[in-house]
């Protein structure tokens, strides 16, 4: 769905129709069609007030006139047993339908005197808008078009709009066109949702920090957070499953998950360094003796999103969770220690090798 919006309705209805022209070219568009129908016939009067008024006629008396004539006005009713029919008084079917017979009327003036309708009163036919809409008190017509097989219709209207780029650029001042319709929601609801982010962000490092009372542990488990878009992608390409709406609320949910594992494992490190541990120790002790709750911790969430994956609404963002949580668990293990050990300048410690360790038998 596309939106044309501006101040007159014939140069909307313009624009629309060639927007119209340019998009029935496109394969992914079908059933192109406008919200405003065709305009509708109507009949008008330019009536010589000099005239009317020599013979005594003002607007309302002769609007009056040719209600009674045209439409009819009850005069009286006729009783038959238990109904009552009204009895309407006008002319004659063919004097009302022909529309070249009403400049023939007869028009009741003072004396008990008639004139021809066309002696004071000039019959023009044209057409108007039977229907406007409008956005912001401006006229609008909404662009409507099913897409072929496959296509997303949210994808289908971003094309359509860049499609319309050079139509977009030619509108006098005034006149726009403009998304309408799901994708323009998918946005509208995404700027919404994306208001609270900072103050999040914000709140999450106020609470990292109250947790992990370090500067750099925090920084490193926020750069964890990004690990799970190297899931949520190719799960989606292979589901052929849309990054829309919900994708975006299961991405934000699918952080916390995996800042959580990062400090889960951030505290384990610590803990193993506060038993005495080295540091490089610390951080492969660490990272082995986590491995399996962390990993169960995450085949729990990802078997929980499983009956979610049929739905239509609820199953992308099932699949995203699922992908991403798997991809983002894994790398979390292996970035992280990878991260503690770079920024606090972790060496190997020297020690003997393991063959002269197991076959030194006086200890």
């Amino acid at each position: 769905m596309l939106r044309i919006s501006g101040p007159d309705h014939d140069k909307v209805r313009d624009i629309a129709g060639k927007a119209r022209d340019i998009l029935a070219t496109d394969p992914n568009l079908t059933d192109i069609s406008l919200d405003w129908n065709e305009k509708s016939k109507v009949l008008r009067l330019d009536i010589d007030q000099t005239k009317a008024r020599a013979l005594g006629l003002d607007n309302q008396v002769l609007t009056a006139s040719l209600q009674t004539l045209l439409s009819g006005a009850a005069v009286g009713e006729f009783r038959e047993k238990d109904k009552t029919v009204g009895i309407v008084f006008r002319v004659d079917r063919d004097s009302r339908q022909d529309l070249s017979r009403l400049k023939d009327l007869s028009i009741h003036i003072d004396g008990g005197r008639f004139v021809p309708l066309d002696q004071i009163a000039k019959i023009r036919y044209e057409a108007e808008e039977g229907m406007i809409w409008r956005r912001d008190l401006k006229p609008t017509i909404t662009l409507q078009a099913d897409t072929a097989e496959g296509v997303l219709g949210d994808d289908a209207a971003i094309a359509a709009y860049e499609r319309l780029k050079d139509l977009r650029t030619s509108l006098p001042s005034g006149y726009d066109i403009k998304i309408d319709g799901s994708a323009e929601s998918s946005e509208n609801a995404m700027r919404w949702l994306l208001q609270p982010v900072p103050a999040m962000i914000v709140l999450i490092i106020t609470l990292l920090m109250f947790q992990l009372h370090n500067i750099p542990k925090t920084l490193m488990t926020l750069l964890t957070a990004p690990l799970g878009m190297i899931g949520v992608t190719p799960a989606l390409l292979l589901t052929g499953r849309p990054l829309g709406f919900v994708v975006q609320l299961g991405i934000l949910a699918l952080a916390g998950i995996i800042i959580r594992n990062s400090v889960i494992l951030i505290d384990q490190i610590d803990r193993h360094i506060d038993a005495g541990e080295p540091l490089w120790d610390a951080v492969i002790h660490a990272t082995i003796s986590r491995f399996r709750p962390i990993m169960l911790t995450a085949a729990a969430a990802i078997l929980g999103m499983l009956p979610l994956v049929s739905s239509i609404f609820w199953g992308p963002m099932a699949v995203a969770i699922a992908g991403g949580l798997f991809a983002a668990t894994v790398l979390t293990l292996i970035v992280l220690p990878v991260l503690y050990a770079t920024w606090y300048k972790v060496n190997q410690p020297m020690r003997d090798t393991p063959i002269k360790f197991l076959f030194n038998t006086s200890t």
